[in-house]
Order: structure tokens, then sequence, then C-alpha cells
């Protein structure tokens, strides 16, 4: 397998959305999951210690436990060079601007659907 992509993301079906259309896209991808903040940064810190860093995080912003913007920052602290995006509906708030400012490298609006997030992936894993 290819790139590596970690989705964090506390809806069930939204995960499996996503990794279905992920998985049809063909492109070459391992995917792995958690479903709070806390366990994306310990997935992260797994991976990393497993030598699959992942190649990019998909980082929801409304999660239970820490946020995703905390999240971030507790990835960021542990790998500065973390490619981390948030997902979310909230693109365009000050949640959004704090995700960025934890370390994110930019936010997908989540209206661009699961297509435009495939379309987004193929960009930053081509990058």
């Amino acid at each position: 397998m290819g790139s590596k992509i970690l989705i964090v993301e506390d809806e069930k079906d939204m995960q499996d959305l996503m990794k279905l259309y992920i998985t049809r896209s063909g492109l070459d991808v391992e995917i792995y999951s958690a479903f709070t903040g806390e366990d994306g940064v310990k997935a992260y810190e797994e991976m990393l210690k497993e030598k699959k860093k992942p190649d990019v995080v998909i980082m929801d912003l409304k999660l239970p436990g820490i946020d995703g913007a905390e999240a971030t920052e507790r990835i960021m602290e542990l790998d500065g060079d973390a490619n981390v995006y948030g997902f979310t509906a909230f693109f365009d708030t000050r949640w959004a601007d704090k995700l960025i400012k934890a370390g994110a490298r930019g936010v997908i609006p989540r209206p661009i659907g699961f297509n435009g997030l495939v379309q987004e992936l193929e960009k930053i894993l081509n990058a």
C-alpha cells in the first residue's frame, strides 16, 4: 500500500462514507480510524512508533472529549510536520480558525461532498 490516512471523525456513518469514497477512487492508501480526539492523538502516536506515519490526517472539529483543534495541537506536539486537514461543516467559523492556529494545513469544507474530499486528498497526496 502507498499512503496512510488517519480519519478522526466521531460519526461512524461519516467514517464509513469517507472510507467508501476514498477506496472507490482507486487511491493507493491504507485508512486508519479514530472516533474521538484523544483516540486520534493515540492513533497518531502509535502509527509513528510503528514507522507508519500518516501522510494526511482528516480531522473533524466537533468531537467528544477534546475537540479537533485540541487534538491537532497535540498531534503537532508529537510531530511538527504532521499533515492535518479539517473536514467539517464549520469551515468558515472561529472554530475552523482555531484548527488552523493549532497547526492544521487547511480546512476542507464538508459541503464539497465526498467526491470533493477525494479530489482534495489527491492534491494533498500528490503535492
